[in-house]
């Protein structure tokens, strides 16, 4: 069975196809040749592809890390330097101990005793070259004043049973008995006091002295050496 077609209908669609097909190959072609003028360089953002923040604005602003406040100061009491000191709290200095030799306390080569500080110093011709706490007498019966080591024992006993001592350097008499340096007492073994409370007067007369003190001030003060007593 034949069909019969009527006269041929120009089909637009194609024709305008194939027209654009044929003005696009040769712009191209003309281009390639260098027929065109070229774009202009600045007319056209090369970069921008590459730049983030062209495609997405947001990506312009830098990224803060959330675990790091950028205006929040920190609570962290540790975390300041040099903290300001509380006002409340009351700071209290340790004391400092004066072992500064007493003024008017005499010339030359001596050993130089303060009653009111309990301290000892051993004085040479070039000044002093030792000094340590002591205890004195409890009973204050030791006036200030120039003496002279007249007696010196190696070994000597107490009265009334308060023990024996070494190393005693006798200066001047008391009421009772001579007063001058040497060791802590020794009674039935024991010292009579500790080493701790040396600077406290504690004695019936005499002046106390570790053991150490008591032979350098044996080796230093031969007789004839001059004592000064301060108050």
């Amino acid at each position: 069975m034949s069909t019969h077609r009527g006269p041929g209908r120009p089909r637009y669609g194609r024709i305008a196809t194939l027209a654009t097909s044929v003005a696009v190959t040769a712009v191209a072609f003309l281009g390639s040749a260098g027929v065109l003028p070229a774009e202009d360089a600045d007319d056209v953002p090369v970069a921008a592809a590459a730049d983030p923040a062209a495609v997405d604005p947001a990506a312009a602003a830098p990224s803060t890390p959330t675990d790091q406040p950028t205006s929040a100061p920190s609570t962290d009491p540790d975390a300041t330097a040099d903290p300001t000191p509380d006002p409340t709290v009351e700071v209290t200095a340790e004391p400092v101990e004066d072992t500064a030799l007493p003024a008017r306390s005499g010339e030359g080569r001596r050993v130089v005793f303060s009653e009111s500080r309990q301290r000892v110093w051993l004085v040479g011709t070039d000044g002093p070259q030792r000094t340590y706490p002591v205890s004195g007498s409890v009973y204050d019966n030791l006036d200030p004043g120039t003496y002279e080591v007249y007696s010196r024992s190696e070994q000597a006993w107490g009265i009334d049973d308060s023990g024996t001592m070494k190393w005693f350097v006798r200066f001047t008499q008391g009421d009772n008995a001579a007063i001058g340096f040497h060791d802590i007492p020794v009674d039935d073994g024991r010292k009579v006091q500790g080493l701790d409370e040396l600077g406290t007067p504690l004695s019936h007369g005499c002046i106390r002295q570790r053991t150490s003190d008591a032979k350098a001030l044996w080796d230093f003060a031969p007789l004839g050496t001059t004592v000064v007593v301060t108050a």
